[in-house]
């Protein structure tokens, strides 16, 4: 099989949720296990740390990740989706994998694709775990896709859990609470395994409080451990522990990351207890060149400075307020917005959100879970909100970038989807 051959197997061939949506995904972990018996059970044979979380897990991955590399360590990072190419999926040390190794790992196991019939998203997991295995990576930072308990990369025992920010998405598939969608993801929560909370929230406390002890699992919350304070301009987060300080400057823009590095310096200090060599200079580092070390794209991501043009692959109602409070720090005349979504969306509680003087355009990603363009412009009507409806991204945003002056801003945001048909 040549890498396109392989990417069509397993784009029409195999289950997918991001075309498909939740028919596609499996409501256990068997085909996962079958999987990773048959190759050996390769999450084995590496050292892992487990990220999970609504809001914040993507770059709390990559910012683990580019410390970790920073400190020296060979650093697998499983993540999904991809924007651009399906091997941004599985990178060793920012590098992604191979296109011919994808090829040659599944022109060697059709015949066990065929007996087991997993999906897309099974078979890439347990695909990256062969990799990662196959290159001895010193540790590997593996992200859940949905949800946590019965997500496909749950069947590793890792260093360390993580679970970020929780928030109102999937909630026909995790619950239409923060308490039920908190259960879901406290799924990653493993007997004597160390958790971190980025985030303290009174509706999901108690859960992970639960959940952790139940397992005699060690939990700590990132936010109750790390402060935050300006000094002279710099940002510093002080360990209230035992009062140590590091000053610290993000690659990544929005002060919303800075619940995310919190994680990261947490995770750092308890990988330390465990005999990670990690110093301050490599965590300073490691969160200044994330984009540089990982590839870490679409967010908050300024493509452009006349226009103003950013690129965020925010889509629920907690990643949005965050990309706008964010914005509101920037200075622009006129707003433009494209905006388009996936079809298991409530753009009830995100559209409302966006100014109403901005300019919109909605648009739909090439894939079939997308929500029709034409369904998405009634929507907004209904709530008061005018735009145009361009079905084609790149075709909304040059018609964007027609419209703008130099002093104006347009804002890409509502699907990982959108931003991958663009970039």
């Amino acid at each position: 099989m040549t890498f396109d051959e392989t990417l069509d197997f397993l784009y029409k061939k195999l289950p997918m949720f991001s075309r498909q949506g939740k028919a596609a995904i499996k409501k256990d972990l068997k085909n996962t296990l079958a999987l990773c018996e048959a190759l050996g059970n390769p999450q084995e044979k590496f050292k892992s740390i487990h990220i999970a979380g609504t809001n914040g897990k993507g770059s709390v991955s990559h910012m683990l990740a580019s410390v970790l590399q920073e400190a020296g360590y060979t650093v697998g990072l499983y993540t999904s989706p991809h924007l651009k190419s399906f091997t941004e999926r599985i990178r060793i040390n920012g590098v992604e994998v191979p296109k011919q190794w994808v090829a040659n790992f599944v022109s060697a196991n059709v015949a066990i694709i065929e007996d087991i019939k997993p999906s897309f998203f099974e078979i890439t997991v347990a695909m990256s775990f062969a990799y990662f295995a196959k290159q001895e990576v010193d540790v590997a930072i593996i992200e859940t896709g949905l949800g946590g308990r019965l997500d496909s990369t749950n069947v590793i025992t890792p260093e360390l859990s993580i679970i970020t920010n929780i928030g109102l998405d999937h909630t026909d598939m995790l619950g239409d609470t923060l308490e039920l969608i908190a259960a879901e993801k406290a799924g990653i929560i493993k007997e004597n395994i160390p958790v971190i909370i980025s985030e303290t929230q009174s509706e999901t406390e108690q859960v992970f409080f639960q959940k952790a002890h139940s397992l005699d699992a060690p939990i700590v919350f990132a936010d109750r451990i790390y402060s935050k304070v300006k000094s002279n301009g710099k940002t510093i987060l002080v360990n209230q522990s035992n009062m140590q300080m590091t000053s610290i400057e993000l690659d990544l823009h929005g002060d919303y990351q800075i619940k995310n590095a919190r994680a990261v310096l947490l995770a750092s200090d308890m990988l330390v207890q465990k005999e990670f060599s990690i110093t301050k200079e490599n965590i300073q580092n490691g969160l200044s060149r994330v984009k540089r070390n990982t590839g870490l794209r679409g967010r908050f991501e300024i493509i452009q400075k006349e226009p103003l043009i950013i690129f965020d692959v925010a889509h629920n109602k907690e990643g949005v307020l965050q990309s706008l409070d964010e914005l509101s720090k920037h200075s622009f005349n006129k707003l433009h917005i494209i905006y388009g979504c996936v079809n298991d969306k409530d753009v009830s509680t995100v559209l409302p959100l966006f100014p109403k003087d901005a300019i919109f355009y909605f648009t739909q990603a090439d894939v079939p879970r997308a929500l029709d363009i034409t369904e998405l412009q009634s929507k907004a009507n209904e709530l008061g909100i005018v735009g145009q409806s361009i079905k084609a991204p790149p075709v909304a945003l040059e018609q964007a970038k027609d419209v703008a002056t130099v002093d104006d801003c347009i804002l890409v945001i509502g699907s990982f989807f959108i931003l991958e048909d663009l970039l």
